[in-house]
């Protein structure tokens, strides 16, 4: 697994840090966040057309929009990748 780190929350206090990785070899986007709140999470799970609440492998992630130049930034280096 080739795990490239994209990018830090620039507004983190280093202990609460939302980042981006990008895993070409896999063609994915690792995505560390905040969890959302028990209303939020509720709110997502009833207006997704998923059959469910989300599963234990799976989770909702809070990132903030300053963060959106990295999430870019990690679709293109998966991109790339597809493309060799």
């Amino acid at each position: 697994m080739a795990v490239e780190f994209v990018g830090i929350d620039p507004n983190t206090d280093r202990d609460h840090c939302p980042a981006v990785w990008a895993d070409a070899d896999a063609q994915e986007i690792l995505l560390q966040g905040w969890k959302p709140t028990p209303e939020t999470q509720a709110e997502c799970e009833g207006t997704s057309p998923a059959n469910g609440s989300v599963p234990e492998t799976e989770a909702i992630v809070r990132i903030p929009a300053r963060m959106i130049p990295m999430i870019r930034e990690a679709c293109d280096a998966v991109e790339r990748a597809q493309l060799r």
